[in-house]
């Protein structure tokens, strides 16, 4: 009942909204028709913890910032088929509400397409499962599924448009779509089911300058990414746009993102103040990819292949971006260098508001995880199959998946993965005797095999979908075609799945039973806080996995670098008792975990 009155209250409440109206004038966007410039900043609810999207936003604030950016995430909404979840952290709506509650503007982008670094560009791995279906395109399949979803998030969030009483200004149709294809149907298809959707405001396509041609729809607006010369932004928005702007770089980038195995990128606010003074000065408005990044918890990190030789290269789990909030949501060098050339554009009479401490961040008593399991002693009820599944064949979308055979041994054989996908750890008789790494083309290892029938097991960590680029056709994850011992084909598979779609639990007083074998482990402690801040965990001396404190899972971390640690928000830790579990596929013998008051993001291993 109380429920049914407080949604009650909340939809009267948005009825008397005021409704404003947004347009597009010759030179500028009219707000109630005024001019108004833009002065925008991306951030994405899933990689902030919703108990901090608030603080996030009053950081916008105290930037100069009136509007921010987001884009809506399919797989996050619709991890399976039908099964829409618009809860807890992926409450979008509550997002762009708080921001209106907070002053803000909204710029939405809820085309399936994100790119984002994300897992997949943002599309579910379940696509991959219908035969024939083409992302991108106007094949009948994937435009259902398009619709479906579409329409749900249109149930979610249309009547947060600014020509209902919401802060949404403008909602933007695909995603440089110029970058994949240049078919004018496609994006009118895209066009007509956001409004079939309920967007019935205004829409835009946004594209890299050499792509807005080929990405842009007649009669939109075409917004510009990575170009700040005022001069060039107006002469390509008025090509395209029948003589006429208004004029908006969608996407302006003040550093940009990280990958395993390649150094921290980082960008000196200098470079950048007089961009920015030059862009606000011509009247243009601009949108700060990122303003801050925050984390891609989970395995939600996406990788970028563009064929041939190049690397397969995924990304870290921090998005840090060397954006102008830090990970954590602190004021950077960034930050307030941008913040005192927005100020010189401030409507008369409006001072920026003060900027927000830093949050308190503390290194915690370093930790023993005395409590481990072998990873092999923890499998469920396996699969079998005369050939390898993929991970969508087994209908698993991230994690890890076991597959296990039983080979004849007797002599040193030739191990071949045919298109691993992506990180294989390889076990003979329970004992660890290598690793393959797609981002190093590694697919073969040879193998001294032991008399008798031998147990070969292979631990296949999927690394994150490609977000970008005609590889999206081409996702599928573990071992997608076959396994060959001295060019014979192995055969009769179990495999078994793990998700870890949930936080593992190590009970109290588990013998640990793999440290000789070095095979994968699960270790686990208990800590108490008297008060939780903001900390750091320090993975330098660990090998490869992954982190879950009290059941949230903080990512990956890897030896290799660049990103050493993981940041742990203080919205997930408690006052008292604190669990700890780590998935350690390299170092099982490794069980103390420091943690810093800092991050440290810098740091390649030779």
């Amino acid at each position: 009942m109380l429920l049914s009155i407080l949604s009650a209250c909340c939809l009267v409440a948005q009825a008397q909204a005021p409704r404003h109206t947004f347009a597009l004038g010759a030179e500028s966007f009219l707000l109630d028709g005024q001019p108004f410039q833009m002065i925008s900043g991306e951030l994405h609810y899933p990689r902030i913890p919703r108990e901090a999207w608030r603080s996030r936003l009053k950081m916008a604030k105290a930037m100069g910032l009136n509007t921010i950016g987001t884009y809506v995430f399919w797989n996050a909404h619709e991890p399976q088929p039908g099964q829409y979840d618009f809860k807890g952290n992926n409450d979008v709506a509550a997002f762009v509400r708080m921001a209106q509650e907070e002053g803000l503007w909204v710029v939405l982008r809820p085309s399936p397409y994100v790119c984002a670094e994300w897992e997949f560009g943002g599309y579910p791995y379940w696509l991959q499962n219908v035969p024939g279906l083409k992302v991108r395109s106007q094949e009948p399949q994937y435009v259902a599924a398009y619709r479906r979803y579409i329409q749900a998030v249109g149930q979610q969030l249309a009547p947060l448009q600014v020509n209902h009483g919401g802060p949404v200004l403008m909602v933007q149709v695909e995603n440089e779509y110029g970058s994949y294809g240049s078919d004018k149907q496609y994006l009118a298809l895209n066009q007509q089911l956001f409004q079939q959707a309920g967007f019935d405001g205004l829409l835009y396509t946004c594209d890299p300058a050499n792509d807005v041609a080929a990405g842009h729809l007649p009669g939109l607006l075409p917004a510009v990414n990575g170009l700040d010369q005022p001069r060039e932004v107006k002469a390509l928005v008025r090509a395209n746009h029948n003589g006429q702007g208004p004029y908006f770089i969608a996407e302006w980038y003040p550093a940009w993102f990280d990958w395993w195995g390649a150094p921290h990128h980082t960008v000196p606010a200098e470079k950048y103040t007089a961009r920015l003074d030059s862009v606000l000065k011509a009247g243009l408005s601009i949108n700060l990819y990122m303003f801050h990044g925050g984390s891609t918890r989970g395995f939600m990190n996406g990788a970028n292949y563009k064929g041939g030789t190049t690397r397969y290269e995924p990304q870290v789990s921090s998005y840090d971006y060397d954006a102008p909030l830090d990970e954590a949501g602190n004021a950077t060098p960034k930050f307030l260098a941008f913040r005192q050339v927005i100020a010189k554009y401030r409507p008369a009479g409006q001072p920026l508001p003060p900027v927000p401490a830093a949050r308190p961040a503390a290194a915690l008593p370093t930790l023993q995880l005395t409590r481990v399991a072998s990873l092999l002693s923890r499998l469920p009820a396996p699969v079998v199959s005369s050939t390898p599944l993929t991970f969508e064949g087994l209908r698993q979308a991230y994690g890890f998946v076991l597959y296990r055979a039983t080979v004849r041994g007797g002599r040193t054989q030739l191990l071949k993965i045919t298109e691993l996908r992506d990180y294989a750890v390889v076990l003979v008789n329970g004992q660890r005797v290598g690793t393959l790494d797609r981002r190093l083309n590694q697919d073969s290892l040879r193998l001294a095999l032991p008399k008798g029938p031998v147990q070969l097991d292979i631990l296949v960590e999927n690394m994150g979908r490609i977000n970008f680029g005609k590889y999206l056709l081409e996702n599928t994850k573990g071992i997608t075609q076959n396994v060959r011992l001295d060019g014979r084909e192995v055969k009769d598979w179990r495999m078994y799945r793990l998700p870890f779609d949930t936080a593992p639990v190590v009970a109290q007083g588990t013998a640990p039973t793999s440290a000789a074998t070095a095979a994968p482990v699960l270790r686990s402690a208990t800590f108490t806080l008297a008060t939780p801040a903001d900390t750091y965990l320090d993975m330098r001396a660990w090998g490869k996995g992954c982190v879950w404190v009290n059941g949230h899972h903080l990512g990956r971390y890897w030896a290799i670098g660049p990103q050493q640690t993981l940041y742990v928000p203080a919205e997930w830790l408690k006052k008292g008792a604190n669990d700890i579990t780590v998935l350690e596929l390299l170092k099982p013998q490794q069980a103390t975990l420091p943690s810093l008051a800092h991050p440290i993001l810098s740091e390649l291993q030779p």
